[in-house]
């Protein structure tokens, strides 16, 4: 009884909080929208069954998301982005989480407190923040001018690049902190015996520390690409209206034009493309505390 007590208690979890919210917004997306409260029919009513309700529900949304190239467009660029913002994360976290390795053990826990230190402020207010450094008027323009790098002001805020910046900035520690778990570890007496047989620093770190590291970079660049691929308040506050991302599309479905049922299509397609990098990220852990085992 303990052991079914033990292992029931996240089955419940996910189904309270996954599964019964995944059947709701499902059920939404099979509905037709309707000038009501809330805005979608049909609605379950006892005096007619289940069986007239369940006749009432269709894929005509799922069909409209492909018939319009608004949709399938947002979801393409929504990859590009996540995809190119994991790349620069990962290009920017690597040599982050290698330094701090190499650094002296006494540095390495003030090196993870300023890691982990924005995440002590509010999410919004950093996104803010970067609003007022990358506008026209904003400081990186003032410094820009001031030590004559520039002579007139750069557009970045509402471009891809802000939205980029945002990205990076916000989930950099994701990325830095798997693979500075994983160079941890890293046994130093390879590299050592890698140099002794006759590999310069540089080919001992291609041939030894990346590919024995890679378990920390699967793990980071699934943990940036995952949250940046569903990505709302970035794109809205720094990007731009080029800036197409399904966060902003799914966002204004609901809340500006009113169409949940097309918006709970758009949730539930967004689900089973994430399904994908979640598995694999899934399998990655598990491979991983295997090897450790």
């Amino acid at each position: 009884m303990r052991r079914f007590i033990l292992i029931a208690v996240p089955y419940i979890w996910l189904l309270a909080l996954f599964l019964v919210p995944f059947l709701i917004v499902f059920k939404i997306a099979l509905s037709d929208t309707a000038l009501a409260r809330p805005p979608y029919l049909p609605q379950f009513d006892w005096a007619t069954g289940l069986g007239a309700f369940l006749a009432e529900l269709d894929f005509e949304n799922f069909v409209f998301l492909t018939s319009d190239a608004l949709y399938w467009k947002a979801y393409l660029s929504s990859l590009q982005i996540a995809v190119i913002a994991t790349l620069i994360t990962l290009l920017v976290g690597y040599p982050i989480a290698y330094a701090m390795t190499r650094a002296p053990e006494a540095w390495r826990p003030t090196l993870m407190m300023l890691i982990i230190l924005p995440f002590w402020t509010s999410f919004l207010i950093r996104i803010y923040a970067w609003m007022g450094i990358l506008s026209q008027e904003g400081f990186l323009n003032q410094f820009l001018l001031w030590t004559g790098v520039i002579s007139a002001p750069l557009t970045i805020l509402n471009t891809n690049v802000a939205v980029y910046i945002g990205i990076v900035y916000t989930y950099l520690p994701f990325m830095i902190l798997p693979i500075y778990a994983a160079l941890d570890r890293l046994d130093g007496s390879l590299i050592e015996a890698a140099e002794d047989l006759g590999c310069s620093r540089l080919s001992a770190f291609w041939l030894v520390t990346i590919p024995l590291s890679k378990n920390g970079i699967v793990a980071g660049s699934f943990l940036v690409f995952i949250p940046t691929l569903g990505e709302f308040v970035i794109p809205s506050l720094l990007g731009g209206s080029g800036t197409l991302m399904i966060g902003k599309v799914l966002w204004e479905e609901f809340f500006s034009n009113r169409d949940w049922p097309v918006a709970a299509a758009v949730a539930v397609v967004l689900l089973v493309i994430l399904i994908v990098p979640i598995v694999l990220f899934q399998r990655n852990q598990q491979k991983q505390a295997e090897a450790e085992a």
